[in-house]
């Protein structure tokens, strides 16, 4: 109890004591971190708060949400993420250029511009840039991918902020787009790969099956080999997914564990296209883990015992 003296009286009341490690949010909305095609391109960025832990750098996570490419509500997963970023991360979503803008790579482009940028900001927002992380939804799941296997490529890409790198340690994909051209990608489109299509519109109005050269560079596992070093992949998709198919996630699992690189998939049993089942404190258990298991590899290999 906490007492308290008034009028030579003491009043007895109920108290509670603060764990210092709890951490709160802060909210910095519509940040924007670039300007194209006429649109002031926006972050909306959540950082830990705790007075205890002024000067403290947190790990970054860019979260691109999912549209079907077309332009997103960048506040919908704004709660869910205030809770993951409440764990100690920085936590911003990207808004990119949508297809009735700008066609493919350019939401790719603006993903890499989106991590410059933060990188760049690190100071102001209290980020560690040497712990950036990419996650996204859908066809947010699918920029995610694309500009995580080529964070370290000369492509898909533009100059801004280009003093600053966009690399990424690890990579989340939520039921992310992996193969426009898959008959079987998008179960419960009618005019799938038409031009009219969300994939044919993000293409700039073409037939999917009619031009196989300009799907090609959209396609995830067209960027992975055995050579090639990307970051590790973690994966979440519903074995109900009514949307965006649940061999679309497979495909992409099965290229990487084929070239011997890190990744880890789960299924959610009977979830369909998104929802609670994501966002359960199981799920986010997993990601963060995923997240601490890259910076202990790394902290091995930098404090490695010479042979």
């Amino acid at each position: 109890m906490y007492k308290y003296q008034i009028e030579g009286k003491v009043i007895e009341i109920k108290e509670i004591i603060p764990d210092a490690n709890e951490t709160a949010c802060a909210y910095f909305n519509d940040v924007t971190y670039v300007t194209r095609s006429g649109v002031d391109l926006k972050l909306q960025i959540i950082t830990p708060f705790n007075p205890m832990m002024q000067g403290k750098r947190f790990p970054l996570v860019v979260f691109v949400q999912g549209s079907a490419w077309f332009k997103q509500n960048c506040y919908m997963n704004v709660p869910q993420l205030a809770r993951f970023a409440q764990r100690g991360y920085v936590t911003a979503i990207v808004e990119y250029r949508h297809s009735g803008i700008s066609p493919f790579p350019a939401q790719v482009q603006d993903a890499k511009t989106a991590i410059r940028f933060l990188r760049k900001n690190a100071d102001k927002f209290g980020i560690n840039p040497d712990e950036v992380f990419i996650w996204g939804d859908s066809s947010g799941g699918h920029t995610a991918v694309l500009a995580g296997l080529t964070c370290n490529d000369n492509i898909l890409d533009t100059d801004d902020y280009n003093e600053v790198s966009c690399s990424v340690k690890g990579i989340i994909d939520y039921y992310g787009v992996t193969d426009i051209t898959d008959k079987n990608g998008f179960p419960s489109t009618p005019n799938s790969q038409k031009p009219d299509s969300p994939e044919g519109i993000f293409l700039g109005g073409k037939d999917i099956d009619e031009n196989p050269e300009l799907a090609a560079p959209t396609i995830a596992m067209n960027y992975i080999s055995e050579d090639k070093d990307i970051p590790p992949v973690l994966i979440f998709h519903g074995t109900k997914d009514r949307i965006v198919s649940f061999g679309q996630s497979v495909k992409l699992y099965d290229k990487l564990t084929s070239c011997g690189k890190n990744v880890d998939f789960y299924a959610i049993s009977e979830a369909d296209h998104g929802g609670p089942a994501f966002w359960s404190e199981k799920v986010l258990d997993i990601v963060e883990s995923f997240i601490i298991f890259i910076h202990h590899i790394k902290v091995i290999q930098v404090f490695a015992w010479p042979a």
